[in-house]
């Protein structure tokens, strides 16, 4: 496998906060720098304008738009942070790696540091401090390949604290859960690269009547990124023909920990509650017995 490399936060949120202004071009060029920043650290202007499929005048009025000066300074700003990636890149370049079971393992053990290690503490607090304030309900909004990932997600948070919501099904269904949802709510929106044109209906919807969001998407220039109040890029690399959701998995499942902790004596009592619901009614079996 190749080792994957990522731009720096400086000039992810650059891009991020520029993304609306971009032309088609630019934004061609901004993807490419996203998607194999190394092309920029240590290529020439050519280089991308040639992996972006646009002219070398794009590139050049891209970096002046990101606020370098000129192509030297944003090679020079992606260098900085490939500096830090390179040493235990080249250190797994002599590893050997054989058979798909142990390309797969690199890949998904990758997609879970990547995405965690990636993830803004400012932004990981300020969805926790909101998803544990109980006075805020919850509204999480997925498409349909990261369904299930999100379906754990609500059923977990519901078990540590009251009024969580998944929302999808029909369009009636949809509108009417938005219709419906409080100005105050907390909404989570999930989905990757092709995006479903329903996820980002509904998320124009809920950023149109001014409710707090957190996006967790691919990419700073991803449709849903423009619009949240937070961002959590994940890694969803693979082997195979399908995105990885174990990455979205993993940072989900920190999010419900840190608002179990937050809900500590509450999320205590509630999670006690379902128990004896469960226990009173033999629910649960070991499988030991009928």
């Amino acid at each position: 496998m190749h080792p994957v490399y990522r731009v720096g936060m400086e000039v992810e949120e650059r891009i991020r906060s520029r993304g609306a202004s971009l032309t088609s071009a630019e934004r061609r060029v901004a993807e490419a720098i996203l998607a194999a920043p190394q092309a920029v650290g240590f290529g020439t202007v050519a280089d991308l304008a040639k992996a972006a499929d646009v002219g070398s005048a794009s590139v050049v009025r891209l970096a002046t738009k990101l606020g370098f000066d000129g192509y030297s300074d944003l090679q020079h700003c992606v260098q900085r942070d490939l500096t830090q990636q390179l040493r235990p890149a080249a250190e797994r370049i002599h590893e050997t790696v054989s058979g798909s079971g142990a390309d797969h393992t690199a890949a998904e053990l990758a997609n879970v540091k990547t995405t965690l290690a990636g993830a803004d503490k400012q932004g990981l607090r300020a969805v926790v401090e909101r998803l544990s304030d109980l006075q805020r309900p919850v509204a999480i909004i997925s498409g349909d390949a990261s369904g299930g990932v999100a379906q754990q997600f609500a059923t977990q948070l519901h078990q540590v604290r009251p009024d969580v919501t998944l929302i999808g099904g029909s369009d009636v269904v949809v509108r009417r859960d938005l219709a419906l949802l409080n100005d105050a709510a907390t909404v989570v929106v999930i989905d990757l690269r092709r995006y479903e044109r329903w996820v980002l209906e509904a998320h124009r919807i809920v950023h149109e009547r001014g409710i707090w969001s957190a996006a967790l998407t691919d990419s700073v220039l991803s449709p849903l990124a423009a619009q949240a109040a937070v961002t959590f890029l994940v890694e969803a690399g693979s082997i195979g023909p399908f995105d990885s959701h174990v990455g979205t998995l993993a940072l989900l499942n920190l999010v419900v920990l840190d608002v179990a902790t937050a809900l500590r004596q509450s999320a205590t009592e509630r999670l006690g509650v379902v128990e004896t619901a469960w226990s009173e009614n033999t629910s649960l079996t070991d499988g030991r017995t009928a």
